[in-house]
Order: C-alpha cells, then sequence, then structure tokens
C-alpha cells in the first residue's frame, strides 16, 4: 500500500463477467492499462484449449472427446505474452492470438468450457496469477467462482442486436466471411450453454456492478469503470 496525500492506495483485483460480444476484453485491457495492472483473458485460455483439442481431433461432428482431452490436460500449457504492447495468447509455447478468434473456436469453446477439469486446472492457473492483486480479468464464472475475493466485481451485458453486430464487425475486419444471422445464432447458442452449463454458469453475482453497454462508447464504458475502482483503490486514512 502507498499512503498519497492522506489516502491510502491499494492493490485491488478486478473481475469482470459477462456475455459475449459485450466489450469485457476492451475494458478489462483498457482497465489493466490505465491502473499499471496484469490482464488475464481467462476467455482466451479457454479457447486455446478449444484450439488445442481441434488441432489434434478431440472434437468431431461438434462433439468434444472428453476423455481424451482430460487425459491430455497436463501437456496443455496456456499463457500470456506482451507482443507490441498487446497481450498475446500462448499454447504450449506458441502465439496463437487470432487463431483462437475464428468462428471454428467460437462455436466449441462453450462446450469444451463445461468440462469440470479443464475449468479445474484453468482456475488453479487464474488464481494463483491473482495472489497478489493488482489483476484485471475477464470471462464468465470470474466473480463466482474464480475471484470471489476480487473487492471489484463488474457485469456487462448489452442488447443481443448489438453485441451481434459488434461481433460482425470484428471479424470482417480479420477478413472472415460470415453472415449476421449466423453470429446471431451462435450468440443465442453460447448464451444458453454458458448460463446452464452444471460447472460455474454465468450469472451475476449479487455483489457485481451491472454495466449495460448497449449505448455507451468504450470511452464512457472504460471512464464508467475506472471511477468504480478508484473508489476502491483510494481509501481515505
Amino acid at each position: 500500500m502507498r499512503r498519497i496525500f492522506g489516502q491510502v492506495e491499494r492493490k485491488i483485483n478486478i473481475a469482470i463477467d459477462g456475455y459475449s460480444s459485450c466489450g469485457k476484453s476492451t475494458l478489462a485491457k483498457g482497465m489493466a492499462k490505465a491502473l499499471g495492472y496484469a490482464y488475464i483473458d481467462s476467455g482466451a485460455m479457454y479457447r486455446a484449449v478449444t484450439l488445442y483439442a481441434l488441432n489434434n481431433g478431440l472434437i468431431s461432428d461438434g462433439e468434444v472427446n472428453v476423455a481424451e482431452l482430460e487425459n491430455r490436460l497436463d501437456v496443455i500449457s496456456v499463457d500470456f505474452t506482451n507482443k507490441n504492447g498487446l497481450n498475446t495468447t500462448l499454447l504450449n509455447g506458441k502465439d496463437v492470438e487470432d487463431d483462437i478468434r475464428n468462428m471454428e473456436v467460437s462455436s466449441m469453446v462453450s462446450q469444451v468450457s463445461r468440462i469440470k477439469k479443464v475449468r479445474e486446472k484453468l482456475r488453479i492457473m487464474q488464481q494463483d496469477s491473482a495472489r497478489f492483486g493488482g489483476v484485471v480479468m475477464d470471462g464468465r464464472d470470474i466473480a463466482s467462482a474464480v475471484l470471489p475475493f476480487a473487492e471489484l466485481k463488474i457485469f456487462m451485458t448489452a442488447d443481443k442486436d448489438v453485441r451481434a453486430m459488434r461481433r460482425f464487425e470484428e471479424l470482417a475486419a480479420k477478413g472472415e466471411t460470415i453472415t449476421l444471422e449466423e453470429i446471431r445464432e451462435n450468440l443465442e447458442k453460447r448464451d444458453l450453454l454458458d448460463t446452464t452449463r452444471k460447472e460455474n454458469p454465468l450469472v451475476q453475482v449479487p455483489d457485481a456492478r451491472l454495466l449495460d453497454t448497449t449505448h455507451l462508447t468504450e470511452m464512457e464504458q472504460l471512464n464508467k469503470a475506472l471511477n468504480w475502482a478508484k473508489e476502491l483503490i483510494f481509501e481515505t486514512s
């Protein structure tokens, strides 16, 4: 802790949960940069495991070979590195940041994230990264299961049509050919899987602050969330 002009500055953990394409990662990255905190993209970790399963024949006809994936968890390593100022996901040491964002991975990640042993392995890694505070982490069960002790919990939502358009524009910018209707269907499927899965479903915990991003710009979202964080970071002594 640091004492600044009669205030005590402390490092907190920030947990950001919410639906797909609400802007969780953008907000989390912005907060981490503004506060000088570490950013942990838990969704990227699940996407990396999903990519591993796809690349190694553990997913066939939309079904995951759960037993075999569980057997291989010990040889799957997911890390993050800073590349040209950007948070980059590494799968067994290889940069997979672009690969994990394609629709093939998106269509299967909710099914992989339902697997109990996958969640247990990644949760240990996520909790270890936040043991000293100063972490911003986003995902689906961060406040409810991974960092229930986080000082600031934010739950993000947005209108489904707005979410679909954001995702469409993101993929179009990367040159992917996909229709808006396909994206809507994918989001609806993921919402259902995320909120009904047995292992740590997506929920808004009672002490989370709701952030509806439907009509907010990225800067407006960031400013609002940073104000919440500063209320907790700076305590008057």
